[in-house]
């Protein structure tokens, strides 16, 4: 995607977005969450931001039971049939909210993850404080976007503010609740749209309640 001004991620753009083709992403689960995740032990999870489902799908078939939430009416549906198909429907839960305008995302679970929710600052930062209410005691808490430095590296909206540090998202997190386990920026490569491979980095942050 080419990015002229910058766009606004409503409910009405996702659709669309998810609209265009009959597969936006991969398929595949986000590796950051395979990698921090794959030894825990499975209990409830909220995927913030679920797409078309494949990070949910890949906690269920390890015994999560998931909570899949998505602006995107369109993105659900497909996530449903996904989930359907890889025999876990029954241990994933799919919801349609906003979270720019609904608060609520519900509390008590094991594992919330955030996998490129990208909101204006104020929103992120009142966002990233209900996600973290969210966590039971002992459970995790992991936040991935992509970092600042991206935005002269490979093409990106034209909205600096979109963007975070895995410190922002920590300083929203009281010490005296949380453990921070994890605060970087972890570097991997990407196909710059001229061809080359260039080295962008994902901003992540994994945290225990205490």
């Amino acid at each position: 995607m080419t990015y002229s001004e910058t766009p606004v991620f409503d409910k009405a753009f996702w659709d669309a977005r998810y609209a265009e083709a009959d597969a936006v992403w991969s398929g595949n689960p986000n590796p950051v969450l395979v990698g921090e995740v794959a030894e825990l032990p499975p209990g409830t999870a909220l995927d913030i931001g679920s797409g078309e489902g494949a990070d949910a799908i890949w906690l269920a078939a390890r015994g999560w039971t998931v909570t899949g939430l998505d602006v995107s009416d369109v993105a659900l549906g497909r996530s449903a049939a996904h989930a359907a198909a890889a025999g876990v429907a029954e241990r994933i839960s799919w919801r349609q909210a906003d979270l720019t305008v609904d608060a609520s995302v519900g509390t008590g679970f094991d594992l919330v993850t955030a996998q490129f929710m990208h909101l204006p600052t104020e929103q992120r930062r009142a966002l990233h404080r209900r996600l973290a209410a969210a966590v039971t005691p002992g459970g995790t808490l992991l936040v991935v976007g992509h970092h600042p430095s991206d935005l002269g590296t490979i093409p990106r909206p034209p909205a600096p503010e979109l963007f975070y540090t895995a410190s922002d998202v920590a300083a929203e997190l009281d010490p005296d609740q949380w453990v921070v386990l994890l605060e970087e920026a972890r570097p991997r490569p990407a196909v710059h749209p001229d061809g080359h491979t260039v080295t962008i980095h994902d901003a992540v942050l994994r945290a225990r309640r205490r």
